[in-house]
């Protein structure tokens, strides 16, 4: 069934490290190799052994569309005739500047890049270099991209200095970063108080999505805007993955909490590489050539991936959202009633289009630690079940669904069927 995946993998470890761009993609944590596609279409995407799937990943978010999306396909080849990229200013980044500051209500100014994590980086050099403080307090379980500074998680839930989660991170690096609990708003009371004047920025993602989906409970988010606020930090959103992706205005919008710097990505670039960050005007000012905090890209605010975004963010509306919902909440209805079915110890998270199966004995996880304590044997079995069954899932029991607009009623119920089926195959 995977015979020329598998070969290809043996020709791409001959030169990539691991055989993969980016590690989620080797397949080691549901213990498989990886699938090697050539081909999408709407909901579905086939491999290179000529398997279809329904597509339930969407590159990691930014495919509300789907594959090959007509707009979208044509405004990258109507660009691309004018050239790829020139290294100095076109409208389209403005235009794209602009739509972005008419989404999201918290962005008065924003600067492109070419990814999350440059995007992340840059938000946190800016608050340090706005604040002039130099801590910054991350959550464990929250992934913000691999540069230096977030690589750090906390040792034994332990709220303390950060200690380096990846060779190459040094002491020095890791003494600046301090973790909290997600959803423990005393763990980031505790920290505040240990170092009072000393915290630039608190940096969230506000709908964790790199512990599988995790929800923001109990106003957490509302008492961190307080405490930034009374502390003079910055709150930062980091919302590559649920920027436009759950509403219009993204995680900010829905919870109604107005952060300082806001970071973007996924779909602003319609399936290319592009980020972004933006902010209150009197911060952004600080970023050169206007300010002292340096940041640059030869390549950012790439003209095709503009056309690319702008021909998705142009076009979502509160149908577009209400399509997604009508199809993500029969899917979390049909696996709930399966999972009710069949006995097996799992429990679903979700908001809007963004969803996590969790095969856990708690009724629901709320944090890193509940994240770890999730059966990620049972969901290997799972993922490898369903991927034969034709529905390509998230390689990891700690990633989300992204669904998209073209996954049809045939598909929804297929996408159930399997997901019974492998719950029984598993049990």
């Amino acid at each position: 069934m995977f015979h020329n995946s598998q070969q290809a993998y043996k020709e791409a470890i001959k030169s990539i490290p691991g055989g993969v761009n980016s590690p989620v993609r080797a397949f080691r944590s549901v213990h498989s190799t990886p699938i090697f596609f050539k081909s999408g279409n709407g909901s579905k995407m086939i491999d290179i052994d000529n398997n279809e799937y329904i597509d339930c990943v969407g590159s990691w978010g930014p495919l509300i569309f789907g594959h090959a999306d007509n707009q979208t396909i044509e405004a990258i080849v109507n660009c691309s005739k004018n050239g790829t990229t020139f290294g100095a200013p076109t409208e389209l980044e403005t235009k794209m500047a602009s739509k972005i500051i008419e989404m999201v209500p918290s962005i008065e100014k924003v600067r492109m890049v070419s990814s999350g994590t440059e995007a992340t980086m840059s938000a946190i050099r800016l608050a340090r270099g706005y604040t002039r403080k130099s801590l910054i307090i991350k959550f464990s379980g929250n992934y913000h991209g691999h540069f230096d500074s977030f690589l750090i998680k906390a040792g034994s839930g332990a709220m303390t200095l950060g200690k380096p989660d990846s060779q190459g991170v040094t002491e020095n690096i890791a003494k600046d970063t301090l973790v909290a609990e997600f959803n423990d708003i005393d763990s980031v009371f505790k920290l505040f108080n240990e170092n009072k004047d000393k915290i630039a920025a608190v940096i969230i993602e506000p709908i964790a999505g790199n512990m599988g989906l995790v929800i923001p409970e109990n106003n957490f988010l509302d008492e961190l805007r307080a405490i930034c606020t009374k502390s003079n930090s910055l709150l930062i959103f980091d919302e590559v993955m649920s920027g436009f992706r759950v509403s219009k205005g993204g995680a900010q919008e829905l919870y109604d909490v107005t952060p300082d710097i806001t970071t973007l990505g996924k779909i602003i670039g319609g399936g290319l590489p592009a980020g972004a960050y933006g902010g209150k005007s009197e911060i952004m000012d600080h970023v050169a050539p206007d300010g002292p905090v340096y940041q640059a890209g030869t390549l950012s605010g790439n003209p095709l991936a503009m056309a690319a975004g702008l021909s998705v963010l142009e076009r979502l509306n509160d149908d577009v959202y209400s399509t997604l919902e009508d199809i993500s909440s029969k899917i979390h209805e049909g696996f709930q009633i399966n999972i009710e079915k069949t006995g097996v110890n799992a429990n679903l998270a979700r908001v809007g289009s963004m969803m996590t199966l969790f095969f856990s004995d708690s009724d629901r996880v709320k944090n890193y630690n509940d994240a770890k304590k999730c059966n990620t044997t049972l969901y290997s079995e799972y993922f490898k079940s369903m991927l034969e069954l034709g529905v390509y899932l998230p390689p990891s029991q700690y990633e989300c669904l992204f669904l998209s607009n073209k996954i049809d009623k045939n598909d929804i119920e297929k996408i159930i069927d399997s997901n019974l089926k492998s719950l029984k195959k598993i049990k």
